[in-house]
C-alpha cells in the first residue's frame, strides 16, 4: 500500500475540508443569529425548552 496518498488521517485534503466546514458553520451560525436576532444558545434553548 502506497503512502503517497492516504485517504485517512491528517492530510492536507482532510485539513482543507475540515476548514471549509468550520468556515460554512460559521457563516450559518452568524446568519441565523441575524435573521432572529438570538445568539447560538438562545436559539438552542428555544428549540429545546418550547414553552
Amino acid at each position: 500500500m502506497s503512502n503517497k496518498n492516504p485517504v485517512w488521517g491528517f492530510n492536507s485534503y482532510a485539513e482543507t475540508f475540515s476548514g471549509r466546514l468550520a468556515m460554512y458553520g460559521f457563516f450559518v451560525a452568524l446568519v441565523t443569529e441575524v435573521l432572529t436576532g438570538k445568539g447560538i444558545l438562545g436559539q438552542l434553548s428555544a428549540w429545546f425548552f418550547v414553552n
